[in-house]
């Protein structure tokens, strides 16, 4: 550290506003100017840079009001349009009454839960950036991850699923939570489907029909249940064994009777979904499969992740995954049916698709 013979920092004193040496290159920051720095430890100057000294020594007194203890000194341009703005606060930094102005990216550590600077951090502290998506309240009621969601079609309460083993019931119009079902083990997946709400559990798929109050427990998975989807008057269930379980529904008893065990994974299945006469199949085994939904037969293999394939979708002609390995593939069928690689996008954190970023990368294979 450079220190001056004072014990202060060189550095620092000069870029307050120090008197300025003959061969001084220092300059005012331009976004200072703008009243919209958010550098910390910006390397420009947060002040107007004083007149030269004149030879007879008349700039003194100048010095003296652009860096002493003289209140005619009016701030940064922001400062001169906004009486509210708090001259005693480091522009530029998070203190005072400074508005923090967000950067696109993500704070890691909120992502983690551990942020310890709130409101006034620098990053942002949501999963979607849009000018069209503002926050209308936020659930408090969980004490750990939340693993499903789910608004069934028609319905003014909405579900969630959580680790710590319940199942609430949201009112939409308030915002509260209107009732709590403890499931006796930790949610790893839920949907809906028409009436019913299913939840994915350790060793078996609970099952609500929200209109007459029917429940059902479906027997059969060994272990985690981590995937779910339903197509082809069938549901889907990926469990940790890395077989995928089936059960059709059965008008007549209103309940779910065991189909099939689709096997072929050697590692927990995570992600599935349907599109196109398809069922597909993401795994921890880094693997995708095709099963068709007539014969329930595998009918192709996809290898190109290397880690696990964490979330599908199906857009129009287009397969999209994301895994582990920070990629983003998009498939599509080649001349013989099989689908292959055609665009592949690089992210750093990805764990979930929606529509949302379907179709930005359909976009861009288009184009």
């Amino acid at each position: 550290m450079d220190l001056n013979q004072h014990g202060g920092n060189k550095r620092v004193f000069q870029r307050l506003g120090g008197p300025p040496t003959a061969d001084s290159r220092q300059k005012v920051c331009f976004n200072w100017r703008a009243g919209n720095c958010t550098r910390y430890q910006c390397p420009f100057l947060h002040r107007e840079l004083p007149p030269m000294p004149a030879a007879n020594g008349g700039g003194s007194n100048t010095y003296k009001r652009g860096f002493g203890n003289d209140h005619s000194f009016t701030g940064p341009p922001a400062a001169r349009r906004n009486p509210n703005f708090n001259q005693s606060s480091t522009w530029g930094r998070v203190g005072g009454n400074l508005v923090v102005r967000k950067t696109e990216k993500l704070c890691t550590y909120w992502a983690q839960g551990s942020c310890k600077y709130g409101d006034k951090c620098r990053f942002v502290h949501s999963w979607s950036v849009s000018e069209s998506v503002s926050l209308l309240t936020q659930l408090e009621g969980h004490q750990k991850v939340v693993n499903g969601i789910a608004l069934p079609s028609g319905s003014d309460k909405l579900y969630t699923g959580s680790k710590d083993e319940t199942l609430r019931v949201w009112d939409c119009q308030s915002g509260q939570c209107v009732n709590v079902y403890n499931l006796g083990g930790e949610v790893g997946c839920m949907i809906s489907e028409g009436p019913w709400i299913f939840v994915g559990l350790p060793n078996a798929v609970k099952a609500w029909d929200i209109q007459t109050s029917a429940q059902h427990s479906l027997p059969g998975p060994a272990g985690h249940v981590y995937a779910l989807v339903a197509g082809n008057d069938l549901l889907f269930a990926g469990v940790q064994d890395g077989a995928i379980l089936a059960w059709r529904y059965n008008a007549a008893t209103n309940g779910f009777d065991p189909a099939v065990s689709l096997t072929g994974h050697s590692l927990a299945v995570v992600s599935l979904v349907v599109g196109a006469n398809r069922l597909y199949s993401g795994s921890m085994d880094k693997s995708i499969r095709v099963w068709s939904l007539e014969t329930l037969q595998c009918m192709q293999i996809l290898t190109e992740h290397t880690s696990v394939v964490m979330s599908m979708l199906c857009w129009d002609q287009f397969l999209l995954s994301c895994s582990l390995d920070q990629t983003i593939k998009v498939w599509v069928a080649n001349d013989s049916g099989n689908l292959e690689v055609t665009y592949t996008h690089n992210e750093e954190r990805v764990c979930f698709l929606c529509s949302f970023i379907t179709l930005l990368l359909c976009d861009v294979i288009v184009m």
